[in-house]
């Protein structure tokens, strides 16, 4: 039988992970929560349910005037916030037209959510989102 030399690399690599995997492997349990340095970083985002959500959109105007409410964020696949729903129906709370915005489009000014350019009839122009029937039960 012959031995072949193992990397250094891989013996490093392994000497690492020894401490984190004796210390964290628990049979039936998961390890929970993060680093103070993630929670420092998150107490400094944005909630969205404080921030964005039934906040409304405003354009760039000289005069900033309400263009639509951001009634949704979707989330991609992958984890990152790709596009906000936009309520932007004529009579906002009466009725609804969702409109899809990719969310590097919008800014925050003057702690308003910004559309650049918008107009309320640009948005009641751009086609209407339709959820799909079977998003939610990805989550199920």
């Amino acid at each position: 039988m012959q031995f072949r030399p193992i990397g250094h690399g891989l013996i490093l690599s392994a000497c690492l992970a020894l401490p984190f995997a004796a210390s964290a492997q628990v049979a039936g349990t998961t390890v929970l929560g993060t680093t103070q340095s993630v929670y420092a970083t998150a107490a400094n985002g944005w909630s969205v349910k404080k921030a964005i959500l039934d906040h409304d959109v405003y354009n760039d105007d000289a005069k900033p005037e309400v263009v639509g409410s951001v009634e949704d964020i979707i989330i991609a696949p992958k984890g990152s916030v790709s596009y906000a729903v936009v309520n932007a129906s004529k009579y906002l709370g009466l009725s609804s037209h969702y409109v899809l915005i990719p969310a590097e489009q919008f800014h925050v000014e003057n702690q308003r959510i910004t559309l650049p350019d918008a107009t309320k009839e640009a948005l009641r122009n751009v086609p209407e989102f339709k959820y799909n029937r079977n998003a939610d039960e990805k989550l199920k």
